[in-house]
């Protein structure tokens, strides 16, 4: 699977409700996500809403912006990723976002069963792997997901009281790693407690996307979407196009 290089990396914008992905979709969000910040890092959605979300965007949305949405934080344990992705999936949402956290020692012997489970999942659902910068994660194994029939692979940070990603890694690290992702055809995007300062930084590192939520928010990541602040972040991205 190949996925085209960007000439700017599109705009994911982090959703809590039904209402803020009509807000992010007027903004013009590239990559609406449903997620809920409330409950962790990759807070899933309840069922219901879920699916009032995606009969919203195949209403008329889906010729705007792509959807995607997290499964909710998980032990790497097989069972339960298998069951919360295919739940997802199941509602009907194109890019299904997987967390991976990974433990210091053993991480291929970990990942192993829980890829192997998956596969089947990923010949029809776009599976995107978010791996953490602040819980020091093994880049080298990003080929393990592309051969598991992944669509995609992203950074994020876990724990959003531990600082942006950049403070966890730095320029080089990030380069590669979308260099070596974007070399397997896989999607590639960057997130963790982003600012607007942070898209001339990253930008220019070639992801497929930057994600944020609480640079969208006027009191935090668990506040509600500001439209100034969505308009500010989409300007600055689309003004590197321009540049």
């Amino acid at each position: 699977m190949s996925v085209r290089a960007p000439s700017r990396p599109g705009f994911l914008a982090s959703v809590a409700s039904v209402g803020e992905m009509d807000v992010a979709l007027a903004a013009g969000a590239d990559i609406v996500d449903l997620k809920n910040p409330a409950a962790g890092a990759l807070g899933a959605w309840e069922d219901g809403a879920l699916r009032a979300a995606v009969a919203r965007w195949r209403a008329g949305a889906a010729t705007r912006a792509d959807l995607s949405a997290t499964i909710g934080d998980h032990p790497l344990a097989t069972e339960a990723i298998c069951a919360a992705t295919a739940r997802t999936a199941e509602a009907g949402v194109p890019l299904v976002k997987i967390g991976f956290p990974l433990p210091a020692e053993a991480a291929g012997d970990a990942l192993a069963p829980v890829l192997a489970g998956l596969r089947p999942l990923a010949r029809s659902t776009r599976l995107i792997a978010v791996l953490f910068a602040d819980q020091h994660p093994d880049l080298s194994m990003v080929p393990l997901f592309a051969e598991a029939g992944f669509h995609g692979v992203m950074l994020d940070t876990a724990d959003k009281a531990r600082g942006r990603l950049g403070a966890h890694l730095g320029v080089e690290a990030l380069a590669g790693f979308v260099a070596s992702a974007r070399g397997l055809g896989l999607l590639t995007g960057l997130a963790g407690s982003l600012r607007l300062e942070d898209i001339a930084i990253l930008a220019p590192l070639g992801p497929h996307y930057l994600g944020f939520r609480g640079a969208l928010c006027a009191d935090g990541r668990t506040g509600a979407l500001d439209p100034a602040r969505l308009a500010a972040v989409r300007d600055t991205l689309r003004g590197r196009a321009a540049a």
